[in-house]
């Protein structure tokens, strides 16, 4: 049916009104522009009340998403799929994100922060869902620094009140020793050193908790004390080809970080290992050093609560008392020789063949940081008694009204 006047895109009066969808337009037949449209009702409550909705309104178009929400939705989405990580935690990681977008609080930030914004929200996501992640891996994925990315999710937990339950330290295990490349086939890694993937996670996991029961791990960073105990444990299940390669080596094939500390993790668990295995009775023919205990690493974790409790003590009062004041001797525990100052031992003692226990202590206690002595107090005659005179430049700390600032000022000029 054709109308008239002109339309405003090409000038055309060829106008027509066309039912589409039951519903009337006015468009022009040359450009194919829709002049006007017709109303429509949408709900079976709005038929019953006689309610009629534009279409414009009607297909959503006032509700559509901003760029910026489009891209980070997006980026969580994305994100998602390079972790494989379930339906069901991808939308829950969008909802943080579209809540968090609607805050002030990330109105104002930068386009960096925003874009880790939608990190930060997988990052919780998997950790309410006890998922392995941490925050090493998300930072890598999204090339940021932790710093930053740390400062982010701090001011997402705290501006929605999220509850975000620390990662354990098996979970911390089973995520770090999934990006090993010594558990697939590869060109760079020989084959004696591939490793199956749960006898690896299985013997490591074993190695750390020990490490927790002799206090290694106790006030300190984690990730060290892991990697030490995945190279022992890594050892340990093929111990001919793999005994001559070292830590920094290992790392290299596996694709980690090498944490400065591991060393020094490294050289505690084996002295624990040395102390441990000073209790088998069928390796005390044998000379074993830090190299060869990691042969026996299964025999002392599967014996290793007795091991340890032959090996170590915890100095309780009874073994003070046996000891006679005065004549304490080194491992003893008197007071005039402390067996801790005078050992080297990292975190614990070793059970001489033929001596005596020495304690399984922190390490802080065995080695302390020597910290300056405080001054010495001042005598009693120069001790501050509050009667003390008040000098000119202090006296108007303690004026308060302006009338006593001025009178002070003009006794001072009289």
């Amino acid at each position: 049916m054709a109308a008239r006047g002109r339309c405003p895109e090409c000038g055309s009066q060829a106008l027509v009104e066309d039912a589409h969808y039951a519903q009337q337009q006015l468009v022009c037949a040359a450009c194919g522009c829709v002049l006007a449209e017709g109303l429509l009702t949408t709900t079976y409550t709005d038929e019953e009340h006689l309610r009629e909705v534009a279409y414009s309104q009607s297909t959503g178009q006032k509700e559509q998403l901003s760029r910026c929400l489009q891209r980070g939705i997006r980026r969580v989405q994305d994100l998602c799929k390079v972790l494989q990580l379930p339906a069901a935690f991808e939308e829950t990681a969008v909802s943080y994100f579209q809540r968090a977008l609607q805050l002030p609080a990330f109105h104002l930030v930068s386009l960096e922060k925003k874009e880790l914004l939608g990190g930060c929200c997988v990052f919780v996501t998997c950790r309410q869902h006890r998922w392995p992640l941490t925050m090493g891996t998300v930072c890598s994925l999204l090339y940021a620094r932790q710093e930053l990315f740390a400062g982010v999710f701090l001011s997402l937990q705290r501006e929605l009140g999220l509850s975000v339950p620390a990662l354990g330290l098996a979970e911390l295990v089973t995520t770090h020793l999934s990006s090993f490349r010594l558990l697939q086939p590869s060109a760079s890694v020989p084959a004696p050193f591939l490793e199956d993937r749960a006898k690896l996670l299985a013997r490591t996991l074993a190695v750390v908790e020990l490490a927790s029961e002799t206090w290694l791990v106790t006030g300190r960073h984690p990730m060290p004390v892991v990697t030490a105990a995945a190279f022992l444990a890594w050892q340990s299940l093929r111990p001919g080809p793999r005994l001559s390669c070292p830590l920094a080596r290992f790392c290299r094939l596996a694709g980690v970080d090498l944490p400065p500390p591991a060393h020094l993790r490294l050289k505690e668990l084996l002295e624990i290992l040395l102390g441990m295995a000073s209790q088998l009775p069928w390796l005390r023919g044998f000379a074993l050093d830090k190299r060869t205990v990691v042969k026996h690493l299964g025999d002392l974790l599967q014996h290793r609560l007795f091991l340890l409790k032959n090996a170590f003590s915890q100095l309780d009062g009874e073994e003070q008392q046996d000891t006679a004041p005065g004549q304490g001797s080194l491992g003893q525990g008197s007071p005039s020789s402390p067996p801790l100052a005078q050992e080297g031992c990292p975190s614990a003692g070793k059970r001489q063949r033929g001596g005596t226990l020495r304690p399984l202590l922190p390490p802080c206690l065995i080695h302390p940081r020597k910290r300056p002595c405080p001054a010495a107090p001042s005598a009693p005659d120069s001790a501050t008694t509050g009667d003390e005179p008040i000098s000119d430049s202090e006296i108007e700390q303690y004026l308060r009204s302006p009338e006593e600032i001025r009178a002070f000022r003009k006794a001072k000029a009289w």
